[in-house]
């Protein structure tokens, strides 16, 4: 993709309004905000509009947006069923503030993972199998086609990984956010120069050990994690994370030996080389045991287990490829993986509560301080409170 700037990207705001009509908002965080819209002339085709946070005069598109525009962009010439379609840029004069920013219009999917796991431990059921290998095997295989396209995601987690459940193809898992992805073919400069990249819950160990370089296994690592929480209805890794540059991560790095055992230079010989490795040397290795399937409650020996191991590998050299976890014998047991990941096994469909419109934490702020400034005013004129 050749060099972006704002004006390459501008589509006249208004012919967008005209084509599209929001209907509420869906999610918010430092990106800026998503919305939920439909066409208005196909009211029962939606599509979800990401606002990005402003953009100042001089100051170019932000890199979080450039980098998700060019990967999409990249294989949008091959689209895939398991990836998001980014339909459109344009810039819209409010952004997700009062200032000018970039909004991208993607295909809508009504859940994400992290609603949907959420749903299971609010009601203390545990996902059937065939769901779960239904999830893994359609996220395998978008990450399969993003690696053969030279495209690591670097931050694949619940809330990144949207479902479907209405449309052609109900029940399909899709990869999103692409605002840390990355092209790693002949890359201009160390991938490290990026900076921290993966939630720390599903941050591989070879990143929180200092590895200043890395390979695509960083996808397949998150991935074990998805898995895992899918299974417990919660995050297997739940560390707290150190906001100092270039700390060790030591309570996440804790809380991953605590579950597959502290690793020894047999398993991972290249763990010596890492910048954090005397650090964790040190510690006692009677504190760290093995206890995955226990915690999990699988069976050690099934096929299920082994193929998570596999992907929660210590030596990103021996940790499986996507191609490879594919391959595994478990998607060929029964129940065997289905196109629509809410299809149970009696050929009854899961049904699971819509997404409801996401508080606007700005317009929830500005309340709160209105509400301040009117206690206060009533507090000047002595009233009781």
């Amino acid at each position: 993709m050749d060099p972006v700037t704002i004006s390459d990207l501008v589509i006249k705001f208004q012919e967008t309004s005209q084509e599209f009509k929001t209907d509420y908002l869906i999610g918010q965080g430092a990106f800026g905000k998503v919305y939920k819209a439909h066409r208005k002339d196909n009211p029962t085709k939606f599509v979800a509009i990401k606002h990005m946070n402003s953009v100042r005069e001089g100051m170019g598109i932000p890199q979080d947006a450039y980098r998700e525009i060019k990967v999409l962009k990249e294989i949008s010439r091959f689209p895939h069923e398991n990836i998001v379609t980014l339909e459109r840029v344009f810039m819209n004069p409010r952004g997700a503030g009062d200032a000018p920013g970039l909004s991208l219009v993607y295909d809508y999917a009504e859940h994400d993972l992290g609603e949907i796991i959420r749903h299971h431990r609010k009601s203390s059921m545990r996902m059937e199998i065939r769901m779960i290998k239904s999830i893994i095997w359609q996220l395998l295989k978008g990450v399969q086609f993003l690696h053969e396209n030279w495209i690591m995601h670097r931050d694949l987690k619940p809330q990144n990984i949207l479902v479907t459940d209405s449309g052609d193809q109900p029940g399909t898992v899709k990869i999103a956010d692409f605002g840390l992805a990355r092209l790693f073919q002949d890359p201009l400069r160390s991938l490290a120069a990026d900076g921290d990249v993966c939630t720390i819950w599903y941050r591989a160990p070879e990143l929180l050990l200092g590895a200043a370089h890395y390979t695509r296994a960083v996808d397949i690592w998150s991935i074990g994690c998805v898995f895992a929480e899918l299974i417990i209805a919660r995050a297997i890794f739940q560390g707290i994370e150190v906001k100092k540059k270039h700390a060790v991560q030591a309570d996440q790095l804790k809380k991953i030996f605590r579950v597959l055992g502290k690793p020894t230079v047999e398993q991972w010989p290249d763990v010596v080389h890492l910048i954090f490795h005397n650090e964790i040397a040190a510690w006692p290795n009677s504190e760290f045991e093995f206890c995955l399937p226990q915690l999990l409650k699988i069976d050690r020996n099934s096929a299920l287990c082994d193929v998570l191991l596999h992907l929660l590998e210590y030596d990103p050299k021996q940790r499986y490829t996507a191609e490879q976890a594919l391959q595994h014998r478990w998607f060929s047991e029964a129940p065997e993986p289905h196109q629509n990941v809410f299809l149970r096994p009696n050929g009854q469909l899961y049904k699971y509560p819509a997404r409801l419109p996401a508080q606007d934490n700005q317009a929830a702020g500005q309340k709160r301080a209105n509400e301040s400034n009117a206690v206060d005013a009533r507090l000047k004129k002595g009233k009781v409170v």
